[in-house]
Parts: structure tokens; sequence; C-alpha cells
């Protein structure tokens, strides 16, 4: 039930005239007396001669009024109306009822637009619309048709009733012959004999099956009594194997819980190596970069240092005219043999540095000079070499062991 069933049965009752009036609150609960009253108003509002038993006092009586007025509405208004809704007397109710209010209502308007005088001059006016009723005309012109072609053909049967009369009656008053119907019903009877005989056929047939089928129930029941009884001793009796089974099971367990320990063991090194594996990577590239600061700085040390002497030397070259060429380029040799040995060991180291040539005073002091510069360069080397050790302690072992410095290798000479 829904509020726009409920509100529409009420406007349509009030519109046709029902003398009580009907709130939306009465069908909350099952109310049969209303129900049955608007029922008979209905009928007797459809057809005021019908007569309908309005006593609804016990269940039985309640039961054949629903029925007939159901009964009235499906032949007089060709509306179906579901009794076990209507007799629920409840918001089920107002839906079947509607169907009836509806028609009544739609007559009430209908008839009240045929019932208003229309003039001459509004019947020119009044328009009405075919196009929404186009299968109703469909419709209605079939029924039209089929109603004729019925007429025609109960007509024509009617019109042969006259021979079919006197054909039945000459049939009735015809004399039955003794011997024909007797033997008729002797064919009959023996049918029926045979019959019955297959039917007590079936029937021991039946009880064979049934025997036979106990016979097999009982040999299952045997069958199974024995299993039960076999299966009950296998289970009493212990295996010769079971001891030994439980034991090596233990040994199992054993086994493996040993085996977890040594597998989360060995997954917890593995892990520990791993890292120890990336911590030592990390120094060594950390160690490869200090390496390489220090690589660039001595290069750029090398080159101030080259520059530096051919500074000096072109100085000697003017301040001394004993000076050859050859102490010249020898002396060049020897600051280059420097500083490739300071670049491969990777930090300077002291040495004396001397020439080939003696007796000239003047190359002694110039290479007094030189080592007493020399000497200078090896201080400042010592604290860049200081300060990098600093920066990157303790290497690994990975790195090239470097090649010892030669100390004082030109004391030979």
């Amino acid at each position: 039930m829904s509020f726009r069933d409920l509100r529409n049965f009420t406007e349509m009752m009030r519109a046709l005239g029902y003398p009580r009036l009907i709130s939306m609150e009465n069908f909350r609960t099952p109310n049969f007396m209303l129900v049955s009253e608007i029922l008979l108003w209905l009928v007797k509002r459809y057809e005021p001669q019908t007569d309908i038993p309005s006593d609804v006092d016990t269940e039985q009586d309640r039961v054949f009024f629903i029925k007939a007025v159901a009964q009235f509405m499906a032949t007089k208004a060709h509306i179906k109306l579901n009794t076990k809704k209507l007799y629920q007397a409840d918001g089920y109710a107002v839906k079947e009822l509607l169907k009836v209010t509806s028609v009544l209502y739609n007559a009430m308007k209908t008839k009240g637009i045929d019932a208003v005088d229309v003039d001459e001059e509004d019947v020119g006016k009044f328009k009405f619309d075919l196009s929404s009723r186009i299968g109703e005309l469909k419709a209605a012109r079939q029924l039209a048709s089929e109603i004729t072609s019925k007429g025609a053909s109960l007509y024509d049967l009617l019109g042969k009733e006259v021979e079919l009369r006197e054909m039945r009656t000459e049939a009735i008053a015809r004399p039955l012959e003794i011997n024909e119907t007797e033997k008729l019903m002797r064919v009959a009877v023996k049918d029926i004999l045979d019959q019955v005989q297959n039917t007590k056929d079936l029937l021991s047939n039946v009880a064979a099956d049934e025997a036979s089928l106990e016979a097999k129930i009982e040999k299952r029941k045997a069958e199974l009594e024995r299993s039960r009884k076999r299966l009950q001793t296998l289970q009493s009796v212990r295996p010769a194997f079971m001891d030994e089974y439980e034991k090596i099971e233990e040994e199992l367990q054993k086994q493996y819980s040993s085996y977890l320990e040594k597998f989360r063991n060995l997954s917890y090194l593995e892990q520990q190596l791993d890292d120890q594996h990336r911590m030592e990577q990390e120094r060594f590239e950390e160690a490869e970069n200090t390496l390489r600061l220090m690589q660039n700085k001595l290069k750029e040390e090398e080159k101030r240092l080259l520059k530096t002497g051919s500074n000096e030397d072109s100085d000697i070259e003017i301040h001394e005219d004993d000076g050859s060429d050859s102490e010249i380029e020898d002396r060049q040799l020897m600051k280059q043999h420097t500083a490739m040995e300071m670049l491969m060991q990777g930090r300077p180291s002291k040495r004396i540095v001397g020439t080939m040539h003696g007796g000239d005073t003047e190359d002694d002091e110039d290479s007094e000079d030189s080592e007493i510069d020399l000497d200078d360069d090896d201080e400042d080397d010592e604290d860049l070499e200081d300060n990098s050790i600093d920066i990157a302690p303790n290497k690994t072992s990975r790195r090239v062991r470097q090649p010892e410095p030669l100390e004082e290798s030109d004391n030979d000479f």
C-alpha cells in the first residue's frame, strides 16, 4: 500500500458520494467491518437490484461474503479481485477496492461530460482527439468482426437443429438388439478381466521383488557388521612398526628445530656480512676520493714547482756567466725526477739533491738554495699529508701497496 493509492481511494469515495468519511488511518490495522460496508455499497452502486448477504459475524459468513462479491464483480464488471487481500482488510485491500472505485469514478466523469448540454455552435468547436485511441478502435473493430462471424455460425447451427432433432429422436426410439449388446458387454468384461490379471501379475512380481530386495538388504547389513568388527579389531591392535615410527618422528622434529635455528643464524650472519661489505666499500670509495684529491693537489704543486724552477733557471742564466747548458738540463732532469717520485709515492720525502759536476762553488750554492726550496716544499707537502690523514684514517687493506721511497738515493753520487 502506498500513500498515493490511499489518497486516491478516499478522494474517489468522497466524489462518488459515500456517506461515511474515510480517513487514511482506517486501514493501518485490519478493519473488516469497514471493508465489508464499502464493498456492499459499491456493489449496490454498480447494480442496485443485486442481492448479496450482508451478514459478516462469523468467519464462514465473511468468506461467503467475499466470494460472492468477487464472483459478482468478475461476472458483471469483468473485474478480477484478490479475495485473500480483501479478507485481510488492511492496506493491501485498498488496491483491490481501488479497481472497482476507479471504474465507477470514470463512469461518473463520463456521465457528467455527457450530461452537459452542448449547443450547435459548441458542437462545431468541439474537438475530439482520435490519435490517442487508435488502438482501442482497432480492438473494437476486431471484436465486432468476431461477433459477426460467431453470430453467423450460430445461426447456421440453429438452422440445422430441425434435422438433428429428428435424427436424435430416431436414435433414441430405435430398439436395441440383445445379441449385439450382449456381445459388446462380453468383450468389455473380457478386457476388464485381462486388466485385472495383469494387475495381479504385477502385484505378484512386486512381492517377489520385495522379497529379493529384503534378502539383499539383510546380506548388506551382515557385511556391514563384519566390516565394523574388523575395523574395531584393527583399531585396537597396535602395529609393530609404530614405536619406530614415533621415535623417527621425534628425531625428525629435533632435526627440523635444529635446521630452523641454523637457517636463522645463517641468515643473520649473511646479513651482517653484507653490511660489512657495504661499509668497506663505502670506506674504500671515500679513500679513493681522498686519494684523488691528494693527487690533484700534488699535480698542482708539481706545476707550481716546475714554474718556480723555470724562473730560478732564468735567474741563474742571467747572473751566472760560467754556467753551462748541460748543468741546467741536468738540474731540470733532477727536478722532474723528484716530482715523479713524489707523484708515485703519494707524499713528498726529504732527499738530498746534487749534481754529477763538482768544483764550482756557485753551483754548490745554487744546489743548497734548491735544497732549501725543496725542504720548504717538503714541509708544505707534509702538512697537506697530515691533513689528508686526519680526513681519511684507517684505510682498508684493499688499497694497492705503494712502493717505499728510496731514502737518500742521491748519496751514492
